[in-house]
């Protein structure tokens, strides 16, 4: 069977997953929840390619899509998006099953498509990094072979979804990459390690160079390890959640009626039967060293997830001894690795159970992940659904795009999250912006629980304690280069000439005094937004990482992604991803 041929029923079997899981979210309009935000026009700004002074939590991914922006209405990039994260993940698992058999491979892509993790991260709006664990297999496959000719070029390819995904995907893609190579590559191992070092950083330059380079560096803030600790979210405690591929620090992102005792004993019972028969396998295979190496990914991976709940402490000398280890306070997502391992080793006790057990009862195996979760289906049970923006979103724009007069545009209430009515009073991340063609200033400090992790923007901080006052707002926004204020969710009908809406608090930051905006003139009015125009504001520009670095980043990256199709004979999909070594006769 040729690689193409190879690969289509679990393109197939993915496809069917993603339309399963998405239902009403493949609706006309746009999901919004939690960090996951699409626009219709997304556009090339400075934020996109993390010039704000922010940190670019977004690079490149949301170049990435005003990418496809070109090309695709806004809603339809992301139900493109949103449905070839099932099919990669689907196909890349189904491949690294080393069986001519058809039901083991398609086995072993239903569960890695198919389990908790895809789902709290699904509803917690991380496409982005479920797109690089989409492509996590063939990482593990390439990365088992990097010392082989033309590994490094294989390698970047496999990576490449991680690379779109920004940090957080290349972070938990190049660690895997990184421990599968070491420990395949033997007495090559210090080969293999450069070689895998230098693809991650290569690929990793975007949001690399703009990170580090912002003038207020990067924060050392140990505060959040508690809030992005794992959790539990079965009968099991931390450990045994994050064993099962749970364990998301978001309470509110846990598919409905997910770990009920029977349920949760019952995928317990197929994960231990998977690992035992992925072991059994190993050992009785001669042991090989690329398998070893993802075991070891794996168990280090439940090691870091679990690091936050079980040593915060730890976790926080690290932090406070190099900022970068901040990368691993979300630590649940470091569990990506074991889902590759329970996806192979499910399809692997299919392949042994199969000539024993009738085909249907093979077949019921197989499907026991979407058995035992069944309320991922129909947008995580109608959690996920596609809604219009408003038109006064859309009038906004217009405006700020006729204005002649620069300036920036800040957003209140003075917080990162929304509920907004015409989304379901679903939560999500402000979307103006990325909605509005100007700079937007913003509260980007997050909320978990009693504890804040402090706001990254330069800018916010600035204005913060002023919005927070009681005084007049106008001078203040004026002097940092505001020419808008944009009110947005519930409170938009509120006038700012009338002082505090009746039976409210009021928007955040603008509390307990008629006049605070005194000066600014109403340019738009209506139920979802109220947009106020400020008169002469200075100009103030972002202290932002140098653009001439950040080109370069760029250019090199795209550079090595190039080089990488250079090679006949390398493709962005393989045709086959064995993590066997070939052998020399002796």
């Amino acid at each position: 069977m040729t690689g193409r041929k190879r690969h289509l029923p679990a393109a197939l079997t993915g496809l069917g997953l993603g339309l399963s899981a998405l239902g009403p979210a493949l609706a006309p309009g746009f999901v919004l929840s939690y960090d996951m935000v699409f626009v219709p026009e997304p556009g090339f700004t400075p934020m996109a390619f993390g010039l704000t002074g922010t940190l670019p939590r977004h690079v490149p991914s949301d170049v990435f899509a005003a990418v496809l922006g070109l090309v695709l209405p806004g809603e339809w990039a992301q139900k493109l998006i949103l449905l070839a994260i099932f099919v990669l993940a689907c196909v890349s698992a189904a491949a690294l099953v080393p069986s001519p058999r058809l039901l083991p491979r398609l086995a072993a892509g239903v569960c890695y498509a198919w389990n908790p993790f895809v789902a709290e991260r699904l509803l917690l709006g991380q496409w982005a990094l479920l797109l690089g664990y989409a492509a996590l297999p063939w990482v593990v496959a390439r990365a088992a072979r990097i010392t082989e000719p033309g590994g490094a070029r294989r390698l970047v390819l496999a990576l490449l979804p991680a690379a779109i995904g920004g940090f957080a995907a290349l972070a938990v893609s190049g660690l895997t990459a990184f421990i599968v190579a070491v420990v395949a590559a033997g007495r090559h191992r210090l080969r293999a390690a450069a070689a895998t070092c230098a693809v991650v950083l290569g690929l990793s330059l975007p949001w690399l160079v703009t990170g580090w380079l912002r003038p207020s560096g990067v924060p050392a803030d140990t505060m959040a390890v508690e809030a992005f600790a794992a959790r539990a979210d079965t009968p099991f405690g931390v450990v045994g959640s994050l064993l099962l591929l749970g364990g998301v620090w978001n309470a509110e992102t846990v598919p409905a009626g997910y770990g009920h005792p029977v349920t949760a004993a019952l995928w317990l019972a197929v994960v231990l039967g998977a690992l035992a028969a992925f072991g059994t396998w190993w050992w009785r295979q001669g042991r090989d060293r690329g398998y070893a190496g993802l075991g070891a990914a794996a168990l280090a991976g439940l090691v870091i997830a679990a690091l936050g709940a079980l040593a915060p402490g730890l976790l926080r000398w690290l932090i406070g001894l190099w900022p970068g280890f901040a990368v691993l306070r979300d630590g649940q997502q470091y569990t990506a690795p074991l889902a590759v391992l329970v996806a192979l080793g499910l399809g692997l006790l299919v392949e042994r159970v199969t000539p024993r057990l009738p085909v249907l009862a093979a077949g019921c195996l197989a499907l026991a992940p979407v058995a035992l979760l069944p309320s991922l289906a129909f947008g995580a049970a109608g959690r996920l659904r596609a809604v219009e923006y408003p038109d006064s979103w859309r009038r906004a724009r217009q405006i700020l795009q006729a204005d002649p007069v620069p300036g920036d545009v800040l957003v209140l209430p003075w917080a990162a999250y929304r509920s907004y009515p015409w989304n379901g009073h679903r939560r999500v991340l402000d979307p103006l912006p990325r909605y509005l063609p100007r700079r937007v200033i913003f509260n980007d400090a997050v909320r978990v629980g009693d504890i804040t992790v402090p706001t990254e923007d330069p800018r916010a901080r600035r204005l913060d304690a002023a919005i927070g006052g009681d005084g007049p707002l106008v001078a203040a926004l004026r002097a940092q280069g505001v020419r808008y204020v944009a009110v947005d969710a519930e409170i938009a009908s509120w006038d700012p000439a009338a002082g505090t809406p009746p039976g409210r608090r009021g928007p955040s930051g603008i509390v307990g005094h008629p006049t605070r905006l005194a000066g600014a003139e109403v340019v738009l009015r209506d139920r979802d937004l109220l947009l106020l125009r400020i008169p002469r504001p200075r100009r103030v520009a972002d202290e932002g990482p140098p653009v001439a670095l950040a080109s370069a980043a760029w250019i090199a990256t795209i550079g090595l992604i190039a080089w990488s199709l250079s090679v006949s004979g390398v493709t962005l999909v393989p045709r086959s991803t064995p993590l066997h070594r070939r052998r020399k006769a002796p």
